[in-house]
């Protein structure tokens, strides 16, 4: 009984300090990074760079309808959802991420 007891006093410590902090956080505000301009996709990239309709779509026709509606696209490797990839960022790239159905789980977006 007695360690339940400790359990729970314990427990009340760790929320009632979690709480402070939560708000010393609030207290000095969010901590905002802006990015510099030309890292904005929408300045460096021209045509469509997104497409959220491709969700569920085979991911051979999603690559034909991406090179169609962006002839600037070049690039457009299919991974298997969950893959690991480089964090670069080029205009010419859209990752097209698939289960092992064959279908689009994720937009597809220039990366």
């Amino acid at each position: 009984m007695d360690s339940k007891f400790a359990h729970i006093i314990v427990f009340f410590l760790l929320a009632t300090s979690f709480e402070t902090l939560m708000a010393r956080k609030e207290i000095d505000g969010p901590e905002v990074i802006e990015l510099p301009k030309e890292f904005d996709s929408n300045l460096m990239c021209e045509g469509k760079q997104r497409w959220p309709e491709l969700i569920g779509v085979p991911t051979k026709l999603a690559k034909e309808i991406i090179e169609k509606e962006n002839p600037s696209i070049t690039n457009i490797p299919i991974l298997l959802n969950g893959s690991p990839i480089t964090l670069d960022y080029l205009c010419y790239r859209v990752r097209l991420f698939d289960n092992i159905l064959g279908f689009v789980v994720q937009m597809p977006v220039v990366t």
